[in-house]
């Protein structure tokens, strides 16, 4: 634990004469600034790295550009409310701060109930339930773990965007990927300590008309598991679907593309119909992190794109193999970057003995892949970052005229 973190959060807070601030604006944020209202704590502010979200009032606070910070606040306190708290907690040192706290206290007691939020409450359960233990695990140094993990079901996509950071505009042979898939995770968890979130995706996944059946599977495994649908809301799932969920741990994460999101009100209903708790986003921008090219780049402007990047704990498995990000995962499966054993992790054909151990060193990987040196790298905020080679945020979900593809060259 780098820059000393703090498990103890309320009685500080209280006391402290610095302002508090709740760093990211995260899912997790809200109720996070709900159990400081419950404990008498002040929150002064949140902040934010992506300038986008900074537009806003956010619980009736003021949300701050990160980077601005130092101009506003000499000394405060912050409370990370994003999982990925170490990487947060350096950002703020090299800013000149140095009080961090993990929200675990003050969510361990935190009564869900109590308080309405922009997400039903089925949604936010499982969302607190998850962040309390991934910051258990924080400060256990012994267990591998991940945040959350992509399971990737198939390559169609009922949109077409030209831009699609997973990288489906380039498929031509968009195909389901559900050959061996509950094997696969399977084998993964029984592999590492802990997975908080089990995120079934595509493509759009509901293209693939054996995902009940899939998702259903991965529950079975272990109906303790937080499971989550991505989807953009062009489909509405069926009654006879749903209802194999009723009562169970699955969430919906829709990503709403306005009146390409055709059916995303049915989607809604139906998701409401059967008490499946569901989180619905606006599309916004996206960092534009598509392109695929090799960019010859020193070791040092290679840590320093992975130290950039906000896809690196973006688990992905596909056909059998995990990787660390959807970047490098589809870019391989596609032949446009070389086979490099160091950029995965094959679950079929590594020796069992040393399984646990190879996907241990994937998952704790704190300098890069070489498969980063294809990427223009995917920043939380293009415009202070020093690596980036992409065209900065662009507009969500711009089509490819008349379902066309995107050239790539297979890499020989």
């Amino acid at each position: 634990m780098l820059r000393n973190i703090k498990y103890n959060a309320i009685d500080y807070l209280k006391k402290s004469n610095d302002p508090t601030i709740i760093f990211a604006l995260t899912e997790e944020a809200e109720p996070i600034a709900r159990a400081c209202e419950d404990n008498g704590i002040n929150v002064a502010a949140f902040c934010d790295k992506e300038i986008r979200k900074t537009k806003d009032l956010f619980c009736g606070k003021k949300v701050i550009y990160t980077p601005d910070l130092p101009k506003i606040f000499k000394k405060a306190n912050f409370i990370i409310a994003h999982h990925t708290l170490e990487n947060c907690a350096e950002e703020l040192y090299d800013m000149g701060y140095n009080n961090f706290f993990s929200p675990l206290e003050l969510l361990k007691n935190f009564k869900i109930e109590k308080h309405n939020y922009r997400a039903n409450h089925t949604y936010i359960k499982d969302k607190v339930s998850t962040a309390i233990k991934l910051n258990e695990l924080y400060f256990d140094n012994t267990k591998t773990y991940l945040k959350s993990l992509d399971i990737v079901i198939t390559t169609k996509c009922s949109m077409n965007c030209e831009s699609c950071a997973n990288l489906m505009q380039y498929y031509i042979s968009q195909k389901n990927t559900d050959n061996e898939i509950l094997r696969a995770v399977k084998i993964l968890s029984d592999n590492v300590d802990y997975i908080s979130e089990y995120r079934v995706i595509g493509g759009e996944p509901l293209m693939n008309k054996k995902w009940a059946e899939i998702t259903k599977g991965i529950i079975d495994q272990d109906p303790k598991r937080s499971v989550y649908i991505y989807s953009n809301g062009t489909i509405c799932p069926k009654d006879e679907q749903l209802k194999l969920f009723e009562g169970k741990k699955l969430n919906f994460y829709l990503t709403d593309y306005n009146d390409l999101s055709k059916n995303m009100e049915k989607v809604v209903n139906a998701l409401n119909k059967h008490g499946i708790g569901f989180y619905r986003k606006p599309a916004g921008n996206w960092v534009d992190c598509s392109g695929i090219r090799k960019h010859n780049r020193s070791v040092q402007k290679l840590r320093q794109v992975f130290k950039e990047c906000c896809a690196t704990n973006l688990y992905t498995l596909l056909s059998g193999r995990l990787y660390t990000c959807p970047f490098i995962a589809n870019a391989a499966n596609l032949k446009a970057i070389p086979d490099n054993k160091a950029d995965y992790v094959d679950l079929f054909s590594t020796n069992p003995e040393d399984l646990r151990k190879k996907i241990t060193k994937l998952v704790k990987m704190k300098n890069f892949f070489p498969a980063c040196d294809f990427c223009d790298g995917r920043p939380r905020d293009p415009a202070t970052a020093l690596e980036y080679a992409g065209r900065g945020l662009i507009k969500a979900g711009t089509q490819i005229p008349n379902r066309n593809r995107l050239t790539f060259e297979e890499y020989k």
